[in-house]
C-alpha cells in the first residue's frame, strides 16, 4: 500500500526521526524514499551557489542520519517555491505518501505566514503525514483511527490495520465520535460495541486478530479525537481528509474551505502526535 514515500526535508524538525520510526514498521521497510530538499531561487548567482552547497550538505547529513538501504533511498535537490515544488515532485514520482513538517499554525495563520504544509495539505491529492516541529515522536506501538461513514475513513481503516497488524505488541485503536450523542445519567462515554459505525471496524481487527481497543465519545470531534489521542498515548494518528483541491483552479488554496470549520484542520493544529491525513481514492 506504500511503495513510494516523500520526504520533504527542510533541515530542521522531526521529519527524519518520523521516518525512522515508520521504518520499523514491516509494512513499510519495502518501500522506496525520497528525501527531498527545495532551495529558493536567490538574486546572485554567488548566493545561489551558496544555497545550493548548504542543500546538497542537508541532504547528505539527512541520508546519513535515516541510514536506509542505498538502493531504496533516492537524494534529490530543486530550485523553486518549497509549496509548488513538493507538489510538483509528488506527482512526478507518484508517491503513496508525503511526510513533512508543520509548524502547527491555526487556519488563518497558515495563511497570512504562508505555510508550505497547509498549502500542501490542500493541493495534494495523497496521503500525506505531518509532523509537527514541537511533538516527540516515539516508536509506532499504537495506531488510532477515525472512523466514520465516508470513504476516506474506510481507507484509513485499511491503512491502519496493514501498518498495525505486523507490529509486535500493537494496537489499534478506534474511535467514533458523536456530537450529537445523548447519554445517560452516570455515562462518560457510549458503549462502543454497540456503535454501528464501529462494528464493521471491529469485526475486520477481531477477523485478523489485531489488538484492538474502541472509544465512542460525545462531543465535537476534533476536540475529542485529540483528547482521546492524547489520554491513551497514541503514537500515529490517522485521520480520513476529503480531497479538498479547488474545483476551479488547482494553482489557488480553496480560501472558503481554509477559513470554514474543518475537523481535519484541527486535528492537525491540535493533536499532540503526527497525524496521518488520507485521501479518498480518485
Amino acid at each position: 500500500m506504500i511503495e513510494k514515500i516523500l520526504l520533504a526535508d527542510s533541515g530542521t524538525g522531526q521529519t527524519e526521526e518520523m521516518l525512522k520510526a515508520l521504518m520499523e514498521i514491516p509494512l513499510i521497510q519495502r518501500a522506496n524514499v525520497t528525501v527531498l530538499h527545495v532551495v529558493s531561487p536567490q538574486i546572485t548567482a554567488d548566493e545561489m551557489t551558496e544555497k545550493w552547497e548548504e542543500g546538497g550538505k542537508t541532504l547528505a547529513k539527512a541520508i546519513q542520519t535515516l541510514n536506509l538501504d542505498p538502493s531504496h533511498v533516492t537524494a534529490m535537490l530543486r530550485e523553486g517555491d518549497p509549496k509548488d515544488i513538493v507538489c510538483r515532485v509528488a506527482e512526478e514520482l507518484d508517491v503513496d505518501l508525503i511526510i513533512m513538517g508543520s509548524r502547527g499554525l491555526k487556519r488563518i495563520q497558515s495563511i497570512l505566514e504562508n505555510s508550505v504544509s497547509q498549502y500542501v495539505f490542500q493541493l495534494a491529492s495523497r496521503p500525506m503525514l505531518l509532523v509537527k516541529d514541537d511533538i516527540y515522536v516515539k516508536k509506532i506501538n499504537r495506531i488510532m483511527v477515525a472512523i466514520d461513514k465516508s470513504e476516506a475513513s474506510q481507507q484509513s481503516l485499511k491503512l491502519a490495520i496493514a501498518l498495525i497488524r505486523d507490529v509486535k505488541n500493537g494496537q489499534l485503536v478506534l474511535v467514533h465520535t458523536n456530537p450529537d450523542l445523548k447519554l445517560k445519567p452516570g455515562e462518560i462515554t457510549a458503549n462502543p460495541n454497540e456503535d454501528p459505525v464501529l462494528l464493521p471496524a471491529i469485526a475486520e481487527a477481531k477477523k485478523l486478530g489485531i489488538n484492538y481497543k474502541c472509544v465512542a465519545p460525545e462531543g465535537k470531534p476534533g476536540e475529542r479525537i485529540c483528547q482521546v489521542a492524547e489520554e491513551l498515548g497514541v503514537d500515529l494518528l490517522i485521520l480520513g481528509s476529503p480531497d479538498r483541491r479547488p474545483s476551479i483552479a488547482k494553482g489557488l488554496p480553496d480560501l472558503d474551505r481554509l477559513l470554514g470549520q474543518s475537523l481535519s484542520d484541527y486535528v492537525r493544529v491540535y493533536a499532540n502526535c503526527p497525524v496521518l491525513l488520507v485521501r479518498s481514492p480518485a
